[in-house]
C-alpha cells in the first residue's frame, strides 16, 4: 500500500478545518441570509395564506421567488436616510480622528518616555477599561449638560479626542517593537520628541493605526446609545438611531425595515473585507514587545 505523504496529509486537514469552520459559521450567516432575503420579498411571501404555509414552509422558502429591488428605493425615500448617513459619517470621521490620533499620542508617551509613575499610569488607564459604560453615564451626562452641550454632537465627538485605553495599550504596545535605534537616529538628527513621533513611528505603526481606525468606525458607526442620550433633534439622528426611529413609525413594513438594515450592515461588511488582511496584521503585531 502506497504510503502518504505528509503534504497530502496538511491538504486534508486544511479541507478538514475549513469545513468545520463553515459549518460552525452558518449559525452566525444565517440571520443575516434571512435579513437579506426578506429585504428582497413581497408581502405575500413573507406572510403567506394560512393553508399555504404548511406547503411552501422549506428551504426555497428563506429565498425571494422574485426579488423586490423597489424595497431598497421606498425604504430610501420613506425615511431621511442620507440625512442619518451625512451626520454618521461626520461623527465617525472626527471620532476616527481624535481617537487614532489622542490615543497614538499616549501610547507613544508610555512605550518611549521615561517619566516617573509611568507604570502605576499606565495600570489606572487600563484599569479604567473594566468601568462599564452605565457607571458613567450619570456624571458625562451632568457634566456635558452643564457646559451646554446637551442637544449638540459635541458629547459625541469631543470624548474621542481624549484617548482610549484599549487603543492605547495596543498602539503601545506596537510601538515597544519598533527598534529604538530609529528613535535614537532622530535624536542624534536633532529631530524633536514630536517629529520622530510624526515622522518616524506613526508611519512605522500604520497597521496598528488602521486596526484603531476600524475599531473606532464601527464602535461610531453601531452607536445607539449615545444619540439617544444626547440628541433631541431629528436632523442629527445618526443612522443606527434613525433605524430605531423608522422602526417605530413603520415597523409593519417588514420588507423596508429589513432593506433599510441591510443598507446599514452593508458598509461594515465591506470596509472589514477591504481591510481584513490590514486588520489581523495590525492585531498579530501588537502581541509581543520587544
Amino acid at each position: 500500500m502506497k504510503a502518504r505523504s505528509p503534504l497530502e496529509l496538511t491538504r486534508k486537514q486544511k479541507w478538514l478545518t475549513h469545513a468545520i469552520l463553515i459549518l460552525l459559521c452558518i449559525p452566525f450567516i444565517m440571520p443575516l441570509v434571512w435579513m437579506v432575503s426578506t429585504s428582497l420579498k413581497s408581502n405575500e411571501d413573507i406572510f403567506p395564506k394560512a393553508e399555504q404555509a404548511a406547503v411552501t414552509f422549506s428551504v426555497s422558502s428563506l429565498f425571494p421567488r422574485e426579488p423586490q429591488w423597489k424595497n431598497y428605493q421606498d425604504a430610501w425615500q420613506t425615511g431621511p436616510f442620507a440625512l442619518y448617513l451625512r451626520n454618521t459619517l461626520f461623527l465617525c470621521t472626527l471620532n476616527v480622528i481624535g481617537a487614532v490620533f489622542s490615543s497614538a499620542l499616549v501610547a507613544y508617551g508610555f512605550a518611549r518616555i521615561r517619566f516617573p509613575g509611568k507604570d502605576f499610569l499606565f495600570i489606572l488607564l487600563i484599569s479604567s477599561m473594566a468601568l462599564p459604560r452605565h457607571v458613567t453615564m450619570i456624571p458625562m451626562f451632568t457634566v456635558f449638560k452643564a457646559l451646554g452641550w446637551y442637544g449638540t454632537m459635541l458629547p459625541l465627538i469631543v470624548p474621542a479626542f481624549f484617548a482610549n485605553p484599549f487603543y492605547v495599550f495596543l498602539l503601545r504596545q506596537f510601538f515597544q517593537t519598533i527598534p529604538s535605534n530609529l528613535a535614537e537616529a532622530g535624536t542624534i538628527d536633532g529631530a524633536s520628541e514630536f517629529r520622530i513621533f510624526s515622522q518616524i513611528m506613526l508611519p512605522l505603526a500604520k497597521p496598528a493605526l488602521i486596526t484603531c481606525a476600524l475599531f473606532q468606525f464601527l464602535s461610531t458607526w453601531n452607536d445607539f446609545f449615545g444619540p439617544l442620550l444626547y440628541l433631541n433633534d431629528p436632523q442629527q439622528y445618526t443612522v443606527a438611531y434613525g433605524l430605531q426611529q423608522f422602526m417605530g413609525t413603520h415597523g409593519s413594513e417588514w420588507t423596508q425595515l429589513m432593506a433599510a438594515a441591510t443598507l446599514f450592515t452593508l458598509p461594515i461588511i465591506i470596509l472589514f473585507f477591504r481591510a481584513q488582511k490590514v486588520f489581523i496584521r495590525g492585531v498579530a503585531t501588537t502581541g509581543t514587545t520587544g
